[in-house]
């Protein structure tokens, strides 16, 4: 089993991620020239073009769409996108503009391109053959209005994030960073007497043994989850009667999934708590709302439970004994 990264170690592996971004995005950002605006041809053949419109949906779809120049003919026209000795290509289709004028616009999958900053250049070609090769250029980020999705948000599958970056010169690249290890909750079903809680891991490495756990929130006391596992897959029913008769009172719990270090004198790894992270939804709370549920226990008890998402996306669940109440 793969024992878990001290603090100082984990912090000196971010340390060094964020300097090798820093670096790689100074290099991919270098440009020459001015940036090519409507109505003027620019200059050098590393000037930057603004786009018309440059986003990224759930870290897997890039769109683009750039302005051809008016006085430019251009006979076909593509989107490189690069990293070092690696690089891939996307078309470009011509459409009219709305403003008139030529549309270079293009969609692409990227399929887990690899931790790193990507460079963007738009080569076109003219009829005769002249060939120029241009980065895109953005504004700074503006406070823009708050939407029910955020701006960027992580592959669902792998958790990779992919982000439209302004570097100093104004261009934009690519950066991927790749998801820390995670507890992803799939989904939640409510029955009649209890509620089951399928869900899996992601970037979490198969060679730990995991286990799962309801920590109540006030204090800390825990309970132990009978987790069954499939893989990185796994699912297991809530001992609602066990939380809910720790102590008298409602009581909020959270949910973890903790790996074991194979120390037997220290049997606590790594912990990662369960909720919906990959998601591009900016409030769960306020998008999956649910409703309080009684459940009849197979002892007899009931419980009142209310199993739902933070704001941050955490899965809560919420339980009180009411059994006297009802009686």
């Amino acid at each position: 089993m793969t024992p878990a990264l001290p603090p100082a170690a984990r912090r000196l592996i971010a340390t060094a991620r964020t300097a090798r971004f820093r670096a790689e995005r100074a290099a991919a950002g270098r440009v020459g020239g001015g940036r090519i605006g409507a109505g003027r041809f620019g200059g050098g053949a590393q000037s930057l073009l603004t786009p018309v419109h440059l986003s990224i949906r759930d870290s897997r779809t890039l769109n683009v769409a750039v302005a051809a120049l008016p006085e430019e003919q251009v006979g076909r026209a593509q989107l490189v996108v690069s990293r070092g000795h690696r690089r891939f290509r996307i078309p470009l289709a011509f459409e009219q503009h709305a403003h008139g004028g030529l549309l270079l616009a293009g969609t692409a999958t990227l399929r887990d391109p690899g931790e790193g900053v990507w460079r963007l250049t738009v080569v076109t070609a003219d009829s005769g053959g002249r060939v120029r090769r241009r980065g895109i250029g953005i504004d700074g980020d503006t406070d823009l209005p708050p939407t029910p999705t955020v701006r960027h948000a992580p592959d669902p599958r792998t958790g990779t994030l992919i982000r439209v970056v302004r570097c100093r010169s104004g261009r934009a690249v690519l950066q991927v960073t790749r998801s820390r290890p995670r507890a992803e909750l799939v989904r939640f079903v409510p029955g009649g007497d209890g509620i089951v809680v399928h869900g899996r891991l992601v970037r979490a490495g198969s060679s730990r043994r995991w286990r799962a756990k309801a920590v109540r929130r006030r204090d800390g006391v825990t309970v132990p989850v009978g987790a069954v596992w499939e893989g990185a897959d796994f699912s297991f029913r809530l001992p609602l009667g066990e939380m809910a008769g720790a102590s008298p009172g409602q009581w909020v719990w959270d949910f973890h999934v903790t790996g074991d270090t194979g120390n037997a004198a220290d049997t606590d790894g790594p912990s990662l708590p369960l909720g919906r992270w990959l998601s591009d939804v900016r409030d769960p709370s306020a998008a999956y709302p649910t409703p309080f549920r009684v459940f009849a226990l197979p002892g007899g008890s009931l419980v009142r439970a209310h199993a739902h998402f933070t704001p941050s996306g955490a899965f809560a669940v919420t339980c009180w004994d009411i059994t006297d109440q009802t009686s």
